[in-house]
């Protein structure tokens, strides 16, 4: 057994600064990652702010916004038509976003405010992931208020007005649906899709507007069971769902292999803070390595960025709100927990070698495993120069290095707790080598980041 000895020197990865004017973001040449419209790699690092549209301030939006900034959030989730009542109950300036609940007449006044916190996300150089409506003005299902107020003739047209008022905003990220699943049988396709075609018209066709659709996790639902091969889904999202001990890289894994090609993504995994239907620890809601475990799982998967939620944030609640799920505390208190302030290091890591010839690869993981919370995933640069390996507990296993350049190796252990990296021994190229990582256990995970000799690249960019 080789055993990676740590030297305590600190690998610093260097956190990637956004562009304070942000560049349209478009899918890459391979088809399987986001960049920018001059070709820069585009890591998704998203946060799920479904209510902040309709629920916050400008202050509070301007509080929001520089804390995710600060902490390498680069979009944004955020709901047009909200999901709590937000067809009946008014944002803090007193307006609906509908004059008499009707799509075909959207208040400007409204919108004013949501033109403010796409602004202000632009000056940051960060992302709206817009979401024209929640799902239940299509379909309520068992919750939500809706009311059911889109089909297929009036959502076309709200596209296009939406579309219109959007056009020139170089960081809107389109996303139809707002998880809901299309009913068998029912008109909800066709919503969805009079949706887009609507965007697309007011935005002068497919090159203008980057677009994807938000499920929900129920059957495993996904964008690509009812869009993929429809020409305005440019890439797939996913929604894996607020349960600790689901595969969530199987859903990457499916998508990644579908024809044609397209970049994907979870859009919506596991909250922070949230009621946890496996996990017992913690009064039964969701842990940090959980949600690092999800996320790791997903991009070595093969997915173009991931995003994050916390429960109370998603929600803006404070005290006087009526609360879903029980939040633990209120969501300005909720801005500084732990993942919030972990989820940098997954983008510095990812941004830190060759990114758009990157593949997963789990021939590199000698043998058979289970799927438990101890799965090994792993990617590596399809040239040979770089692999990475995600260790969620620490288990010690068999790598095939083989597909590597060159005979001699140079290995890092990243932290992705705390993004930082120690220099390990120098590896052998061999098909069998067996990898102990620095501890074991819960919240004890590990990424081996693995470089060829002959192909030197600085440890961070």
């Amino acid at each position: 057994m080789l055993r990676i000895t740590i030297h305590c020197m600190l690998l610093s990865f260097i956190f990637v600064i956004a562009d304070a004017n942000a560049q349209r973001i478009k899918v890459s040449e391979n088809g399987r990652y986001l960049v920018t419209e001059h070709g820069d790699p585009f890591f998704w690092m998203g946060d799920t702010a479904w209510e902040l549209f309709h629920r916050c301030d400008r202050e509070e939006v301007d509080l929001f916004l520089n804390k995710r900034f600060s902490q390498g959030f680069n979009v944004i989730h955020a709901v047009a038509l909200a999901e709590i009542d937000g067809l009946q109950t008014p944002n803090p300036y007193g307006e609906l976003p509908l004059i008499d609940m009707d799509p075909a007449q959207p208040n400007p006044r409204y919108f004013e405010h949501v033109d403010y916190v796409i602004d202000k996300a632009k000056s940051l150089g960060m992302y709206i992931a817009l979401l024209p409506t929640w799902g239940d003005k299509v379909f309520r299902n068992s919750w939500g208020v809706g009311p059911e107020v889109l089909n297929p003739e009036n959502a076309r047209a709200y596209g296009g007005w939406i579309g219109e008022r959007y056009q020139d905003r170089d960081n809107i990220i389109w996303v139809i649906g707002g998880d809901r699943n299309p009913r068998e049988g029912s008109q909800d396709v066709q919503v969805w899709r009079s949706m887009a075609m609507g965007i697309l018209e007011s935005v002068a066709g497919l090159d203008n507007a980057l677009m994807t659709f938000h499920p929900q996790p129920k059957n495993d639902g996904a964008s690509s069971t009812w869009f993929h091969e429809d020409e305005w889904l440019d890439f797939n999202m996913h929604q894996t769902g607020h349960c600790a001990n689901k595969g969530t890289y199987k859903h990457i894994q499916h998508d990644y292999q579908l024809s044609p090609v397209k970049p994907v993504l979870d859009g919506e995994p596991l909250y922070e803070d949230h009621p946890n239907c496996f996990n017992a620890k913690e009064l039964g809601h969701s842990v940090p390595d959980d949600i690092r475990r999800i996320m790791y799982w997903n991009v070595f998967a093969g997915a173009c960025g991931q995003s994050y939620g916390c429960h109370a944030v998603w929600q803006m609640y404070q005290e006087g709100r009526q609360p879903i799920n029980q939040p633990l505390r209120p969501w300005k208190a909720a801005l500084d927990l732990p993942m919030a302030n972990q989820v940098r290091h997954l983008k510095d890591l990812m941004l830190s070698r060759p990114y758009l010839t990157r593949i997963p690869d789990q021939s590199i993981i000698v043998g058979s495993q289970q799927d438990d919370r101890n799965y090994v995933v792993a990617t590596r640069d399809s040239l040979g120069s770089y692999a990475m390996v995600y260790f969620p507990t620490g288990r010690q296993t068999k790598l095939n290095l083989a597909s590597l350049a060159g005979e001699k190796l140079i290995s890092w252990w990243y932290d992705p707790r705390t993004g930082a990296s120690f220099p390990a021994d120098q590896l052998r190229k061999s098909n069998s080598i067996l990898i102990e990582p620095p501890s074991s256990g819960e919240g004890k995970d590990w990424v081996l980041v693995i470089d060829a000799v002959e192909l030197p690249m600085p440890p961070g960019r």
